[in-house]
C-alpha cells in the first residue's frame, strides 16, 4: 500500500509541475519546479522498481538527471559554462 501511495504522490507532483508551468504559474527555471520534478520522479522510481517496470524506471531516472543537471548549471557563474 505504501508503494502505491508513493507512486500516486509522485505522479501528482510531476503532473502538477507540468500543469503549473504550462499555465504560467510556475517557471521552468524555478526551484519549486525542479523540486516537484525531482521529488515526484524519485517517488515514481521507487514505485516502478517495486513493480519491476524497468522502462518506466529509466524514464524517471533520466527525468531526475535532467533536473539535477539543470540545477547544477543554474548555480554555475555565467563564465564557467
Amino acid at each position: 500500500m505504501v508503494i502505491e501511495i508513493l507512486g500516486w504522490l509522485g505522479s501528482v507532483m510531476v503532473i502538477l509541475a507540468y500543469a503549473l508551468n504550462i499555465n504560467k504559474k510556475l517557471s521552468s527555471d524555478s526551484a519549486a519546479y525542479y523540486s516537484l520534478n525531482i521529488t515526484g520522479s524519485s517517488l515514481l522510481i521507487v514505485n516502478t522498481l517495486y513493480h519491476n517496470a524497468i522502462p518506466s524506471t529509466m524514464v524517471n531516472v533520466v527525468w531526475v538527471l535532467i533536473a539535477v543537471v539543470a540545477i547544477l548549471n543554474k548555480r554555475r557563474p555565467a563564465g564557467d559554462k
